[in-house]
């Protein structure tokens, strides 16, 4: 349990202003329980799961959490109207929407008393969220894995610019992995941090073991932003990645790339474990990662990293 208190904390109710981002086939009510019970708060993240399976995943994470969590939703997602019935019928308390205009459904989310947080990649996407109603931005650098930003502005570059762009509070995004980068982000004007790729390398994130193992073993320039004429989106080198690479230096049309892409490559690879052909998500913080551990324990680890380092910040480990 932590005494500290700013706007995250207090607009979540949580002990930690520490995000689990709601990433595909990763982000399940296992994980997003087991964060939000430690302290910080937890997101499933519906945009690889069928109305369904997210009803399911909603009223699960409902069963073995009694503290806040969240649901993030794509808005490209084709069943979009299903998603946010569903968290409106179950009573869900946040959302984090991405991928799309948010004017469109923060006005309803916000009626139901949701809430609402968007996802931006520049400080003109931030404004645009705060002028549609949003109660909060994430602000997502070009380290980021999964979708990204076409600009490619770093995490340390676009935090300051959008802090400046608006009075909402604001999360960085893409690249932190550790207390220390926490503390970099805050120093920077964010009000909290949303934290993806270390929670891939949870106990109870539900990607493939293998996933994991290449998370661990991976290496400083081991990702790479990649088709940008589809949908930009950060990757673990390999079979398909080269693929897709050579496509694109001999100048592939975006269908020619969108038919390379095909239908559930990213379940293929993060959920199947199919390691050469699947479609690798990651942050190019993976290279940080070294170790699978509980997601308590690694929001545990940050919030410690971070504490120490604010109060002594010059002091290094050698």
């Amino acid at each position: 349990m932590s005494n500290f208190s700013n706007r995250i904390t207090q607009l979540f109710n949580i002990d930690y202003p520490i995000v689990q981002a709601g990433m595909v086939w990763t982000s399940g009510w296992k994980l997003a329980s087991a964060v939000s019970n430690a302290g910080a708060l937890g997101l499933i993240g519906s945009g690889s799961m069928y109305p369904d399976v997210l009803l399911q995943h909603i009223r699960q994470c409902k069963a073995a959490t009694a503290k806040p969590f969240g649901v993030n939703i794509p808005l490209l997602y084709p069943d979009i109207e299903k998603h946010i019935q569903i968290v409106i019928d179950e009573g869900v308390k946040i959302v984090f929407t991405s991928a799309g205009n948010p004017k469109t459904w923060t006005p309803v989310l916000r009626q139901h008393g949701i809430t609402v947080v968007h996802v931006v990649s520049s400080s003109t996407f931030a404004k645009k969220a705060e002028a549609a109603g949003c109660d909060a931005v994430v602000a997502e650098g070009f380290e980021a894995g999964g979708h990204n930003g076409r600009e490619e502005t770093t995490t340390m570059v676009l935090t300051p610019l959008v802090k400046e762009a608006v009075k909402i509070p604001v999360l960085a995004a893409g690249g932190i992995a550790t207390g220390r980068q926490m503390l970099a982000a805050m120093v920077l004007g964010a009000d909290g941090v949303q934290v993806g790729s270390r929670f891939v390398c949870s106990n109870e994130a539900s990607n493939h073991i293998k996933f994991k193992e290449a998370v661990i073993n991976s290496k400083e320039g081991d990702t790479m932003l990649s088709m940008k004429k589809v949908v930009p989106v950060r990757l673990l080198k390999n079979n398909f990645f080269e693929t897709i690479k050579e496509a694109e230096m001999r100048g592939a049309t975006r269908e020619e790339l969108a038919a390379i892409l095909g239908h559930g490559r990213a379940k293929k690879g993060m959920l199947e474990g199919e390691l050469d052909e699947g479609e690798l998500e990651i942050g190019a913080v993976s290279a940080l990662i070294n170790n699978i551990k509980p997601a308590a324990d690694i929001v545990q680890e940050i919030w410690n990293e971070f504490s120490a380092a604010a109060n002594n910040p010059f002091h290094f480990n050698r």
